[in-house]
């Protein structure tokens, strides 16, 4: 069923961003943030369209340069700090008029570590499992096992419970956690659903931490510059 209907790519990338100003359009090893996650996208040998949705006409012709269609500006009420991204997903099927059969791939901007390989591995899976949805997963860089709260005092007289004081880390259960570089949906579930959704039908794609970085802020910046310039040099 998902083989003989079209998956989009969908870009999200709003202008105002309060902790890393322009962040969207800021020159990462000499490409613009969201052409990493453009070209990555243009270059699946699954996807058919890449669209990116903004309220900011810089973002959008930068988009366009690199090959993304930037078919509306997104409306006001989706541009505020309080519009989900529930809100721009929905609003974006709409007026791309894709089908109940069709699927979409929301990929942020803020993960230019995200390849090809990993947009093509979660369609392959999303088709393989006849899936609700497919979202990418890296592991916990520290077990929440390990994390507590704090007392007034700072005693840590009760911060571990006693059968885990005595565990190696190797020992405990893998944890893992959303890194937001996919989420892959069919759309009759997410339209079902107002937005992005959890249940059996949706699996986990799992990304390895070090393609998971995130951009939020200027140290994450630098620590995908330092990356991607270790993967071009190929260390």
């Amino acid at each position: 069923m998902h083989k003989e209907n079209k998956c989009i790519a969908l870009i999200p990338a709003r202008g105002g961003s309060k902790r890393l100003p322009n962040k969207n359009v800021l020159a990462l090893n000499g490409s613009p943030l969201i052409a990493w996650t453009i070209r990555a996208a243009l270059a699946s040998q699954y996807i058919s369209k890449v669209y990116v949705t903004t309220d900011c006409q810089k973002i959008a012709d930068v988009a366009i340069k690199y090959g993304a269609e930037v078919p509306f500006i997104r409306p006001d009420y989706l541009s505020s700090d309080t519009a989900t991204s529930n809100d721009v997903l929905l609003h974006a099927i709409d007026k791309v008029g894709l089908s109940e059969g069709d699927s979409i791939m929301l990929l942020q901007p803020t993960s230019p570590l995200r390849s090809t390989l990993h947009i093509d591995e979660s369609i392959e899976l999303f088709r393989k499992r006849k899936a609700g949805g497919v979202v990418s997963v890296c592991q916990c860089e520290h077990s929440p096992l390990w994390s507590n709260t704090l007392p007034s005092d700072n005693s840590m007289g009760d911060f571990l419970p006693p059968n885990l004081i005595s565990k190696r880390s190797q020992d405990i259960p893998k944890y893992f956690r959303l890194n937001g570089a996919i989420y892959l949906y069919g759309v009759k579930g997410v339209k079902e659903n107002n937005g992005i959704y959890y249940d059996s039908s949706v699996f986990a794609y799992e990304m390895k931490s070090i393609d998971s970085v995130d951009i939020d802020e200027s140290i994450d910046f630098k620590l995908a510059q330092v990356l991607l310039n270790e993967k071009v040099s190929g260390n």
